[in-house]
């Protein structure tokens, strides 16, 4: 019998924190997971979580806490898959720790992810893009605000994790104007800027002022934007945007939303796939694929490369030039 406590403690601070350095992101995550887990296990054992043992947390029990993650949680597919990441993760670090355990952890570490559908991704085209520009109300200094985060998020594609983050040090607009996000595991990447959005974003820095550390969208009282409060505001400006765009009001819109936007109008002017990858800090080219597959200018080229229905197949074979010669006449 060997208690969970310790070996939960040295994965975050040992494992996750330093030897590993990950992000404050991926630490809150793989925190809010374990605990979700350790309450549910409460329950179902009667143990305090300090008193369970890697016996408790055997592969039943981790599949009954899946299986009460989407029916009475609610949580999809794609939510449980990552809880599911994150109790692998810890398995395997206890692994290391303990082999007296191999057994238990083994089935626990065969618990397969969820296969789901997964559905066509959603984003707005040019005249819903200018109908929620237009939405924010630039006589005052939240519409101001709002008309700059919502034109930087779609030009330029960031997470909305990345967005919130972005402070004003992070800005330059100046000779190549870009931004320096700072995305997933702590990768850090430069965004081109649109004359567009430079000439938005300069007007947006005389009036915000502050320090070289202070939000580049900020709240009323200084602070930045929680993804709740990005999401709120985005809702919004939709709504709103939707009684001149009625096609708004059948999409769902998110701040993900507007990165997918992103990425399909650099499709739209025919950038290949590994430099649209690089631009939304994707690690690899196959999370980007999902624009082909959804680029409807590449299924028109499909589309008129395919021959009439009761066409007889076969090579083409140019006429004779005097015949083409008296058919051009």
């Amino acid at each position: 019998m060997t208690l969970i406590a310790p070996t939960l403690q040295a994965f975050f601070t040992e494992r996750l924190i330093t030897q590993r350095n990950m992000s404050p992101q991926t630490i809150a995550s793989y925190r809010d997971t374990l605990r979700l887990l350790l309450r549910f296990a409460h329950r179902q054992t009667r143990k305090q979580p300090c008193e369970l043992d890697f016996d408790d947390l055997d592969a039943p029990l981790i599949g009954a806490f899946l299986d009460h993650l989407e029916r009475e949680r609610h949580n999809s597919a794609r939510t449980r898959n990552n809880r599911l990441a994150a109790i692998h993760s810890f398995h395997r670090y206890a692994a290391l720790i303990h082999p007296e355990h191999a057994a238990t952890i083994g089935r626990v570490l065969a618990i397969p992810t969820k296969r789901y559908e997964r559905k066509t991704i959603s984003y707005l085209d040019r005249a819903e893009i200018g109908a929620l520009l237009r939405t924010p109300d630039l006589s005052s200094w939240l519409g101001r605000r709002d008309h700059a985060l919502l034109l930087t998020s779609i030009q330029t594609g960031l997470r909305v994790s990345e967005l919130t983050g972005l402070r004003l040090r992070d800005v330059s607009l100046g000779a190549g104007a870009h931004v320096r996000a700072h995305g997933k595991g702590r990768k850090e990447r430069a965004v081109t800027l649109t004359p567009e959005t430079v000439a938005v974003l300069r007007q947006w820095l005389k009036e915000r002022k502050g320090q070289p550390e202070d939000p580049l969208f900020p709240t009323r009282q200084g602070q930045p934007l929680t993804r709740y409060g990005v999401g709120q505001l985005l809702a919004k400006h939709a709504t709103a945007a939707a009684a001149a765009r009625p096609s708004l009001n059948a999409k769902r819109i998110t701040p993900h939303t507007l990165r997918h936007t992103s990425a399909m109008l650099l499709r739209a002017r025919n950038i290949d796939i590994a430099t649209i990858a690089l631009w939304l800090g994707h690690e690899s080219t196959q999370t980007t694929h999902i624009y082909e597959h959804v680029d409807p200018g590449l299924k028109e080229q499909a589309i008129a490369r395919v021959a009439p229905f009761g066409t007889k197949p076969g090579r083409y074979r140019p006429s004779d030039a005097l015949l083409e010669f008296l058919d051009g006449l």
